[in-house]
């Protein structure tokens, strides 16, 4: 490209010049030949090529020389590539740059061509160019420089600054180059001339010369005048800039800036130079500053005082603002700032440049409060829409007026931007950095504080950086990474201050619970052997000189108008400062940091606010839940609560700018509360006593959220105006809140871990610093903040007081604000205690913090003056810290685990103890809170022992302890005279099932655990919560564990024996020492004994439940463990324990019956005694073959049948009951055995016992409200199995005993709740019933005993005045006398053959007592769904007679009790016969019971006739029987005419049983009566009344066998039988053709012809008047009729009237005879005759044939009985 482009020009140039110039012209043809001669093609070879051909370049220099534009343009771009490509002869360079200097004058393509190619031409013949050539080329360029074209000046001032580059870079290659150094001549130095080298030189005459020239100084080698002070400028910064190396390793350029550069800066500061100039030499000098302070210390240090002294407010802006922006640079330099604090503060004698640059920094943070919006409490800052218009008169009163916490002047015309932004406190471009302007830029007037805040923040940056990685331990600093991750070596706030989401939050916390730990830091102070130690002590140095400016100039600025950035900014500074301090030992700068951070997290005034707003409501009770509930740090690990504030409540905060809550918190405080909480984390174990302020921080904090609900604050704005981004910064701001909150939360958490790593001894001290936080509560405290002090110090050089003391004044009682206050710090120790178990238990108690931490707590729970809620949390952070300590050992071995289980336990009985010491005044509202700790302590036992229990190895004793604590004993007049005993009782009814929960554990988890010696505390707190009178369900639950205990014991104890020797009189105390001691034998034993003994007493308590368990529980051990137990020890329990229980029962039960105060308690030790007495029985029968292998059983039963009677003397039913049932359980358990049994005299006591009288009451109490059945009941039920055992010897006196008291025992009993016993017997009636069933009756007297009894049984159902009542109350007897009708019927059949039955009368008794229901039949209201007993009672009577009838012949003696007997069997038999059917219950079958008692009859007839006609019998007796008949017989009611002759009066229905008035004379019934046209319906038992009408025609039958006349037949005694006329015989049994042999039956008529004849004569009357009434009624009625015919019944009962007189044959002697007339037989048809007579009559006129045929058949038998055939 180069010959080609070469070629071309070349081309051009001769061209242009054959007419013009011919010597250019024939130059440029040579050339263009050469380069077409040249063979090679690359471009490297035709460069060197070139180089080589001296006359190649002369029509390039001759064109330049002719001053022709178009020669000099062709020549100098040639040229220029010539350069570029190293082309050119170096022997022509001073040729070629002639040329160059020539063509300046060229127009502007030219000049820049030419520009162009000088950085080439010394970058290419570097070696060449020097000396004069050098010269000339920058005289080229500054020739150029000075040219008005811009472009032109512009680009020779930068191809000069190259130039002059270069000149320096051939320096450095002339440096770095080896082998002979040649020196060229020497140069001037503070030591004296030094010799130089040829590149040396010239850099150091180029130098010194623009030196000269910026100075407006003639220069010594340049060849030029007059350049620009300004450009001057530019060339040695670059020449710094560029080569600062040089000028430290040249001692001649170091020179010229101490002699030249330094000294001309330093003036022209001084003076007033123009803003061009002065930012060109305040960038030399903050150049020289950072490279070349040490070889100019003292230049240096009046060069930086005057940079100082420029910040004098009266300067101007931009002139401080470059100061500023130079002092920004170097407090970035961290490096450069210790040297110039080692060169100058450090040194005695130099000037304190720091010092007093610092407190030049609070000077100007405090100059314009209004500009940067200084006020009480930090701000947004807001943006001035009038700063560039004339504000009216109004407008500027309006902005002038300011806002309360705002600190402001007079509103100037201009106006101003109120605060530091990012928006308007900085500049795009810096005016250190505008080289290209003139005049001075536009500067915020809030810039130069922007500087300085930048200026403190790089101050804090640089000593962080330098100073951290020092402390990291050697081993962490070897392990450690890029950059740490957290911890004490990077506890800065990061870019990012709060996390941007919830969940990030979450996982910052978790990562930081989960990082490793963090090592000790190292005091960098001490690592003297360090080669950074000098440097590290002038870092401590600086801090200790410098620090009040520095806090003063933050402090400042924390309470001006800063936004978000600079706030952030400002805050890390103060942190990073602290820290450093911190780490370098520095308590007092330290303290002082951490204190303006904490008022600045936690503004006074908003917690005076706090305050006054919490004592409006001091007098509102808060609960502990309700205020660690809205708590800040209520929860335990966490130090926030995570729930938000609303939306709604974020919009109520939403309010105008300038409204400001001071009661609250905004995000700013948040952030400053997190710095302080880093600190903390980084510093921790180096704070000592300064642990005071970080915590008193963190709890005022959490007061004021608790106070203001957890509103978030918005964080104010500077001024009042429409700034919409302040307003939107401020609404950012204000929903940033929660997420602040998540991350002071994760700081605070991750404070508290980090005491994990601290040593004991800084432990303790955050221990005590946190305990120190607790409220004291005393009459009034030294100090009190009720105005809050302005922020910011008054002098830039004041030190401040660092003593952070409490705001919260106690005057009176304590509120809210000392009960939240407090609720954090126990929060806080109860995490620290959390956190650090393993220390606490690792290490003693005083070592490791225990004791401190646990007595503050207990302090706190016990001290009265503190709220409820405080000490409830007290009591609670306790009790976690014990249960988690117990848990973190529950894995240790037994020697590490026991000592410390000890020491947890006695922190809870410690707790407790301090609420019972005596003497201590307890109000009520104090002791309710008492009793909720005490309750917070016994769940935290119960706790304990749920988690640990079973790996619990020491300490049951305090255990035991702590469960008897809610024991106290009653307090009783102090009377030496009174025998009362004090009783036990508990402090609080809401402290028995917290204590008792522990006890149940024990009891049902871990007695395999516990000591032997802690059974008896055991069984003695069993006691104590069995005895407690205020719950129940307690007491009740208490004594089950007593079966838990004797199981345990019994199944541990190889065997218990028990020995009289343990039981004497002494009472307790030999059982007591056994139990205590474990190596005895007998100690087993004697607990299991105390263990009765104490139940025993417990069953007489006065709660029913209770003690009836306590009974219940007691047998059931004694029982349980009966089998092991031997005779003695059987009987030490029954004599110690069982008979010892029923004697306090007795004396329970006896003044209750006695004292009617007690009355009412009667039902429940009735009960009791109940269950005592089954309970005993139950033993007894259960281990009665043991109790009777021991001798002295008889002299028990003999207590325990006299213990019984006493309580049997008290006359309770249930008792009674319950006595007999005992008695009843244990005899059928002797029953079971065949040997042994009781004894002979023990069976006679318990006879005796038995037969005491009825267990009923003796008042007679026998109604509904006394149901004493179930006594009764068992009572039976006692004899039957008495009697078992007793029957050999159970005489008659005994038999009548027993009887007598079963009736009274029948009659006495209610009828409880059992249902009617008309059907069934009830299970009283049932059991005595089967007590007849059971007695032997072979023994004599015993039958007639019996039989009596049981008619008396037969007849209760039937002898009660009203049935109807009788069967409401469930007492009908009916279902018993049934069934005694089956008894009595064995019994009779079984001894009919004893006379002494009938002699007693016990078989007429039975007989009467049957009879009662037959004679009552329909009468008896009680129906039964089986059998009616009517019907039962007549089928006994018929099976008793056929046994007995036979029998009763043959009695002689007794003829009254024949007579009796035959009175009452006639009885049943016109009971049989009769019924009244009008009263018949309805359902009744009448048809079927007529059909049952006409088979009765015809059964009971064959029994008794003939026997009826005995001599011995009665005639009214006969009388009654035939009586009875013919009243039954009547089948239609007779006429009122004929009632008044039969009956005597008109009501027929009227019983008379006297026999001589029942028949009237014949001749009354022959006068005829009135007839009547009613006919009157037949009886309902017309078949009855035809079967007695037979049996009139049997009786008066003859009985004689007359063998000229055929046997009669037996009429039919149906009433179906048609009407026609059939013979009536006699019945089977009388009739004379029932024997079929002459001789027996002449045998039987001689027998009981006698017999008949009696019957005859009886009955004769009865039939005629019979037989009258119904011819009479057919007399007197038939007429009236006229032919109309009978009724059907009355002409069938006519018919067979008339076929019965007709053919009956009548005993002769049983009718009188009728005068005149001689008749044998028929004589009853002569008695009649008057009304057949009369019925003939009749009969004709009605047409009546049949009639009037058998009339006619009756007149002609009559006819024949008077002879005429």
């Amino acid at each position: 490209m180069t010959a080609q482009l070469v070629a071309s020009e070349l081309a051009n140039l001769i061209q242009e010049s054959k007419r013009k110039n011919n010597d250019l012209r024939q130059a440029a043809e040579k050339s263009l030949e050469e380069l077409k001669s040249l063979k090679v093609t690359s471009e490297a070879q035709i460069s060197a090529e070139l180089s080589q051909r001296s006359n190649f370049v002369n029509p390039f220099i001759i064109a330049c020389g002719t001053k022709n534009v178009k020669f000099t343009g062709i020549a100098i771009v040639c040229l220029q590539r010539l350069i570029a490509s190293r082309a050119l002869p170096r022997f022509k360079l001073s040729q070629v740059l002639e040329a160059l200097q020539q063509a300046t004058s060229a127009g502007l393509d030219v000049q820049l061509k030419i520009l162009q190619a000088l950085p080439s031409l010394l970058s290419n013949y570097a070696a060449d160019v020097k000396g004069e050539l050098l010269v000339t080329a920058l005289n080229i360029s500054f020739i150029l420089q000075s040219s008005k074209n811009a472009i032109v000046n512009n680009a020779s001032a930068a191809t000069l600054q190259q130039l002059v580059v270069s000149v320096f870079d051939k320096v450095v290659a002339e440096d770095g180059a080896g082998g002979h150094v040649e020196y060229v001549g020497e140069a001037p130095s503070q030591q004296g001339p030094v010799p130089v080298q040829a590149a040396a030189m010239d850099a150091y005459r180029v130098f010194n010369d623009i030196c000269l020239l910026t100075e407006n100084q003639r220069p010594e080698y340049l060849r030029f005048s007059g350049m620009p002070q300004t450009f001057g400028l530019e060339l040695i910064e670059s020449v710094l800039t560029n080569h600062a190396a040089i000028f430290t390793t040249h001692p001649e350029q170091a020179d010229i800036l101490r002699t030249r550069v330094m000294p001309f800066i330093i003036s022209a500061l001084r003076g007033k130079p123009n803003f061009a100039t002065s930012v060109r030499l305040v960038r030399i000098l903050f150049t020289l500053l950072r490279r070349h302070l040490t070889i100019l210390p003292s230049e240096s240090g009046d060069a930086l005082d005057i940079l100082t002294q420029l910040l004098d407010q009266d300067t101007a802006l931009w002139k401080r603002s470059l100061c500023m922006e130079v002092f920004r640079g170097i407090f970035a330099d961290h490096a450069l700032l210790r040297r110039i604090f080692m060169l100058y503060d450090a040194k005695e004698g130099e000037k304190n440049i720091l010092k007093n640059l610092t407190a030049a920094f609070v000077r100007v943070s405090t100059e314009k409060p209004t500009v940067i919006g200084l006020g009480l409490q930090s701000t947004l800052p807001v943006a001035n829409p009038y700063a560039n218009a004339v504000a009216s008169t109004d407008q500027a009163m309006l902005e002038a007026s300011g806002v309360t916490g705002i600190i402001s002047g007079s509103v100037s015309s201009d106006g101003h931007n109120t605060g530091i932004s990012t928006h308007w406190s900085t500049m795009r471009s810096p005016c250190i950095d505008q080289l290209d302007k003139t005049d001075p830029p536009s500067i915020p007037e809030s810039y130069v504080y922007s500087l300085t805040l930048a200026c403190i923040t790089s101050l804090s940056e640089g000593l962080a950086k330098f100073i951290l990685p020092l402390t990291v331990p050697t081993e962490g600093r070897r392990k450690k990474s890029a950059k740490p991750e957290g911890g004490r070596d990077s506890p800065a706030l990061t870019a990012d201050e709060r996390p941007s989401t919830p969940s990030e939050g979450l996982k910052n916390r978790e990562r930081s619970a989960s990082s490793k730990r963090n090592p000790l830091p190292v005091n960098p102070l001490t690592l003297e052997t360090h080669p950074l130690y000098p440097e590290i002590k002038v870092c401590a140095a600086f801090i200790d000189e410098c620090w009040p400016a520095i806090l003063a100039t933050c402090s400042t600025f924390l309470y001006s108008a800063l936004d978000s950035e600079y706030y952030h900014g400002l805050v890390r500074a103060f942190q990073k400062f602290a820290h450093v301090a911190g780490l370098l030992q520095l308590t007092t700068p330290r303290d002082a940091f951490l204190t303006t951070l904490g008022k600045a997290a936690v503004p006074p005034n908003v917690f005076t606010a706090c305050l006054n707003s919490n004592s409006s409501r001091r007098d509102t009770p808060l609960s502990a839940t309700s205020e660690t509930g809205s708590s800040l740090f209520s929860n335990a690990r966490g130090l926030l609560t995570t729930e938000s504030a609303s939306a709604q409540a974020a919009e109520k905060q939403r309010q105008q700018s300038m409204d400001i809550t001071p009661a609250t918190l905004n995000t700013r405080n948040l952030l400053c509360l997190r710095a302080l909480l880093n600190l903390g984390i980084a510093l921790g174990p180096t704070l000592s006593s300064t642990w005071r302020i970080l915590l008193e921080t963190l709890q005022q904090a959490d007061f004021v959220l608790f106070t203001s609900g957890k509103a978030a604050g918005r964080t104010p704005l500077a001024t009042r105006g429409p700034d919409q981004q302040a307003e939107q910064e401020a609404t950012v701001l204000l929903s940033n809140f929660n997420s602040e909150i998540r991350a002071v939360e994760t700081a605070a958490s991750r404070l508290f871990e980090s005491t994990a790593d601290f040593p004991n001894s800084a432990f303790v001290e955050i221990v005590e610093a946190v305990c120190a936080l607790l409220v004291k509560h005393v009459e009034t405290t030294s100090e009190t903040t009720g105005q809050a002090q302005p922020s910011p110090p008054p002098g830039p050089l004041r030190t401040p007081t660092f003593t952070h003391k409490r705001v919260l004044s106690i005057t009176t009682s304590p509120g809210a604000g000392a009960n939240q206050e407090d609720q954090f710090a126990l929060a806080k120790l109860g995490d620290l205690a959390s956190i650090n178990m393993e220390r606490l238990l690792s290490y003693p108690p005083e070592v490791s913090g225990w004791t401190p931490l646990i007595t503050e707590l207990i302090d706190t729970l016990s001290s009265s003056t503190n709220t409820p809620p405080v000490r409830a949390r007290a009591a609670e952070t306790l009790v976690r810290i014990l249960l988690e300590a117990a848990g973190s050992i529950a894995t240790q071995q037994e020697d590490v685990r026991g000592p410390i289980q000890i020491r947890i336990l006695e922190a809870f009985h410690n707790s407790l103890s301090s609420l019972r010491v005596e003497g201590r005044e307890v109000s009520l509202s104090n002791h309710a809170t008492d009793m909720d700790i005490h309750r917070i302590v016994l769940e935290g036992l119960k706790g304990l022992l749920e988690n640990c229990g079973e790996s619990l190895v020491q300490g049951w004793d305090t255990i035991f302890a702590i469960i008897d604590t809610i024991f106290v004993k009653e307090d009783l007049p102090n009377d030496p005279s009174s025998t009362m005993t004090p009783r036990l009782m508990t402090r609080s009814v809401k402290l028995i099932r917290p204590s008792f929960a522990s006890l149940q554990l024990i009891c049902s988890d871990f007695l395999p655990s516990l000591p032997n010696l802690c059974f008896l505390n055991l069984v003695d707190t069993l006691y104590k919560f069995c005895t407690q009178d205020d719950d129940l369900n307690v007491a009740l639950t208490t004594v089950t564990f007593f079966w838990a205990i004797s199981d345990f014991l019994s199944s541990n104890s190889k065997s218990m024996s028990l020995t009289q020797a343990m039981v004497n009189d002494s009472g307790d105390e030999a059982l007591l020492k056994l139990a205590a001691d474990p190596s005895h034998q007998d100690s087993g034993g004697a607990l299991w004994m105390l263990l009765l003994l104490r139940l025993t007493s417990v069953a007489t308590d006065q709660r029913l439940e209770l003690r009836n368990s306590a009974v219940q529980t007691l047998l059931r051990i004694i029982s349980a463990y009966g089998d092991s137990l031997s005779p003695e020890a059987w009987l030490i329990c029954i004599r110690s324990v069982i008979l010892r229980l029923l004697a306090s029962i007795e004396d329970e039960l006896r003044a209750v019956h006695t004292s009617p105060a007690k009355a009412r308690d009667q039902d429940g030790w009735t009960d009791t005694a109940n269950v005592i007495i089954r309970g005993v029985s139950g033993l007894f029968a259960s281990y009665l073959q043991v109790l009777l292998g021991h001798e002295d059983f008889a002299t028990t039963w003999q207590q325990l049948l006299g213990h019984f009677a006493r309580m049997l003397d008290v006359q309770i039913l249930d008792i009674n009951a319950s006595v007999y049932s005992a008695v009843r359980e244990i005899l059928r358990s002797c029953a079971e055995h065949v040997q042994p049994r009781l004894g002979k005299g023990s069976l006679d006591l318990t006879w005796d016992l038995w037969s005491r009288g009825i267990p009923v009451p003796e008042d007679g109490k026998d109604d509904k409200s006394a149901d004493n059945q179930k006594c009764l009941l068992v009572w039976v039920e006692a004899l039957l199995e008495l009697y078992g055992l007793i029957k050999d010897d159970f005489g008659v006196g005994r038999i009548r005993r027993m009887l007598t008291l079963l009736r009274d025992a029948m009659q006495h009993a209610t009828p409880g709740a059992y249902a009617s016993d008309t059907e069934y017997v009830t299970p009283l009636q049932g059991r005595i019933l089967q007590v007849f069933c059971t007695v032997q009756t072979d023994v004599p007297r015993v039958p007639s005993a019996m039989i009596t009894q049981i008619a008396e049984f037969v007849s209760l159902a039937f002898a009660q005045e009203n049935p109807d009542k009788a069967a409401s109350e469930k007492r009908t007897f009916v279902a018993m006398s049934k069934e005694s009708m089956s008894i009595l019927q064995s019994l009779v059949i079984k001894h009919a053959a004893e006379t002494d039955i009938y002699e007693t009368g016990a078989f007429a008794a039975a007989l009467a007592a049957l009879a009662k229901p037959i004679i009552l039949k329909y009468k008896f209201k009680i129906v039964t769904k089986s059998s009616q007993p009517w019907r039962e009672a007549t089928k006994t009577v018929l099976a008793v007679l056929k046994a007995t009838l036979p029998h009763i012949r043959a009695i002689d003696k007794a003829r009254s009790t024949v007579q009796e007997i035959w009175q009452i069997i006639v009885s049943i038999a016109n009971g049989i016969i009769s019924a009244d059917c009008s009263i018949a219950p309805s359902g009744t079958d009448i048809m079927d019971d007529q059909k049952f008692d006409i088979s009765s009859f015809h059964k009971l007839r064959e029994l008794i006739i003939p026997a009826l006609g005995a001599e011995v019998i009665l005639d009214k007796t006969r009388k009654a029987y035939a009586e009875g008949l013919f009243r039954t017989s009547i089948i239609h009611a007779p006429a009122p005419a004929e009632a008044l002759i039969i009956y005597g009066s008109e009501d027929h229905h009227h019983d008379n049983t006297n026999g001589s008035d029942a028949v009237v004379d014949l001749d009354l019934l022959y006068k005829q009566r009135r007839g009547r046209t009613i006919d009157p319906p037949p009886t309902h038992r017309s078949a009855m009344a035809e079967v007695c009408l037979d049996e009139l025609f049997a009786l008066v039958a003859i009985h004689e066998d007359e063998e000229d006349e055929s046997p009669p037949s037996k009429p039919t005694s149906t009433s179906s039988s048609p009407p026609t006329q059939e013979p009536i015989g006699t019945t089977s049994s009388s009739s004379p053709s029932s024997s079929s042999s002459p001789d027996k039956t002449k045998t039987i008529h001689e027998s009981t012809h006698p017999l008949h004849v009696h019957l005859a004569l009886t009955a004769a009357p009865y039939l005629i008047l019979r037989c009258a009434l119904s011819i009479r009624s057919y007399v007197a009625d038939q007429p009236l009729r006229g032919r109309m015919p009978q009724p059907l019944s009355q002409r069938k009962e006519l018919y067979r009237i008339l076929r019965g007189l007709v053919d009956l044959r009548s005993e002769p002697d049983a009718i009188p005879d009728t005068p005149n007339v001689d008749s044998e037989t028929k004589k009853h048809l002569l008695r009649l005759y008057p009304l057949l007579v009369s019925m003939v009559k009749v009969a004709g006129t009605s047409g009546d044939d049949r009639v009037l045929g058998m009339v006619g058949e009756a007149l002609d038998v009559v006819g024949g009985e008077l002879g005429c055939k």
